[in-house]
């Protein structure tokens, strides 16, 4: 189980806006870990998209069919003054809605789809990031050496890791202690795997540190948390992660202080993250703004790009403008960071509908993997508790309507929210068995109607997923 706590101030999660002032302003969000499907949803046959030879024989939409069904929940007052938005036919690419599909607007964390596309595209699946840990230049010193794997754990050996599969410092340490090396009598905190200003452009500084933000570091533990425990993460993560390391080698009162390795130094240990689809998928799920990060820094290296804010944003958008799809270049893709939280990202819908497109109709193998890391409405991750009514309540904190709960189970979507910005962008199966992808982004909602727009948007996936639109 995973614990997301979320308090009055300047939040940004995919479930909360800013400043927030309705009635979830104190409430504690569980979102269980996925080990089936519901009962309910199962039986339905949810869960399991067609063969793409199966959706591509099934009726497809018209257009003015789409328009017909949307249109109302299109203009519900919820959505603010704004939505611009498009529908796709994912077997041919027709599009079937266009709200202005090509128009720049605050994607929120639907910017994530981007991140993970391009990170797919740079890396191989089971690539790993490696922390290392050598000798100081000064006698007992450790020098702890970040490769930007900001999954690394601090939990003891007996103690669960906030991301599943993360490599640990405790592991790091026993492998010193057994080498012989020793006593250790400082710490230094190499965090140089990456560069630049550890804020993004159009960050708040507000916004950091808090539940869902931190200084972007080469070195930091539990997604840049002080302890795996913590909701608020640290202003200073390189330091908390040697703070936790000298504390787990037994020294806990030790100086510790940033630098960098020494080359050539003696090695004493490493550890290695899950495999980059693992950290890819986690991402997803849970809109981890820090892994998003960190994993855009990836793609950066991978390019040869500097691995900074400036340096993942131009990777990230040369890597798909080079797929040369419709709707998917530099045009459409104002990225400031990989995690959305920016105020200056700007993303056009339609290049979210090509990369879920891309993602769905087999022809880029490569982010086939994307579909499967996006949250399940009315499941898993940041859909959880969305999509969901009383006939079919789950742990929900936000009852569905009635035209939102033909979606759960059949949506799988990236939500995006920020203060005046409600999105979704996913794919589904609609009534007659055909796949279509969606992006919408509300960038005028007040507020104070994050819930409401949240609702709007539900409505127009369930209606989606509930007709043939013909």
């Amino acid at each position: 189980m995973v614990a997301l706590a979320v308090a009055l101030g300047w939040v940004v999660d995919d479930r909360v806006t800013h400043r927030r002032t309705d009635d979830a302003l104190a409430r504690s969000i569980t979102i269980p870990a996925v080990t089936a499907a519901p009962a309910e949803l199962a039986a339905a046959g949810a869960l399991v998209a067609p063969a793409p030879s199966t959706a591509a024989a099934a009726p497809m939409p018209s257009a003015p069919g789409v328009d017909a069904a949307l249109a109302d929940v299109l203009a519900a007052a919820g959505l603010g003054g704004r939505v611009v938005g498009t529908v796709v036919d994912v077997a041919t690419g027709t599009v079937l809605l266009d709200r202005s599909g090509a128009q720049l607007a605050a994607p929120a964390s639907t910017a994530k789809l981007a991140t993970a596309a391009a990170l797919l595209l740079s890396r191989e699946p089971t690539d790993r990031i490696t922390t290392r840990a050598v000798a100081g230049s000064l006698p007992g010193q450790v020098v702890l050496v970040g490769g930007g794997d900001p999954t690394l754990s601090g939990a003891a050996a007996d103690q669960a890791t906030t991301y599943a599969g993360a490599a640990r410092l405790s592991d790091l340490a026993a492998a010193i202690q057994a080498s012989g090396f020793g006593p250790v009598t400082s710490i230094v905190v190499d965090a140089t795997a990456f560069t630049g200003s550890t804020l993004g452009p159009g960050w708040d500084p507000a916004d950091v540190p808090t539940s869902y933000a931190a200084p972007i570091e080469g070195l930091m533990m539990d997604g840049g948390r002080g302890t795996p425990a913590a909701v608020q993460r640290s202003g200073t993560p390189a330091l908390a992660a040697g703070q936790a390391f000298a504390a787990l080698l037994g020294n806990p009162g030790i100086p510790v202080a940033q630098g960098v390795a020494v080359a050539g130094a003696q090695a004493l240990g490493t550890v290695q993250s899950a495999p980059m689809l693992d950290l890819l998928e986690q991402m997803l799920e849970q809109s981890d703004n820090v892994l998003a990060e960190a994993l855009a820094r990836q793609v950066a290296l991978a390019a040869g790009a500097p691995p900074s804010f400036e340096g993942a944003a131009a990777a990230t958008i040369s890597v798909l403008a080079a797929l040369k799809l419709p709707g998917l270049d530099a045009a459409g893709l104002g990225l400031a960071d990989a995690s959305g939280l920016s105020t200056l990202e700007r993303v056009a819908p339609a290049a979210l509908a090509a990369i879920l497109r891309a993602a769905s109709d087999g022809a880029q193998p490569r982010l086939s993997p994307l579909i499967g890391g996006l949250p399940v409405a009315g499941w898993d991750g940041t859909l959880f508790d969305r999509y969901l009514t009383a006939g079919n309540p789950g742990t929900g904190s936000y009852p569905a309507g009635p035209q939102a709960a033909a979606a759960a189970g059949v949506v799988r979507a990236k939500t995006g929210t920020l203060t005046g910005v409600s999105a979704l962008a996913g794919v589904l199966v609609d009534a007659d068995g055909r796949e279509l992808v969606f992006a919408l982004i509300a960038d005028q909602v007040p507020d104070t109607g994050t819930n409401a727009a949240e609702d709007a948007l539900d409505a127009i996936a369930g209606r989606l997923a509930a007709c043939g639109c013909s």
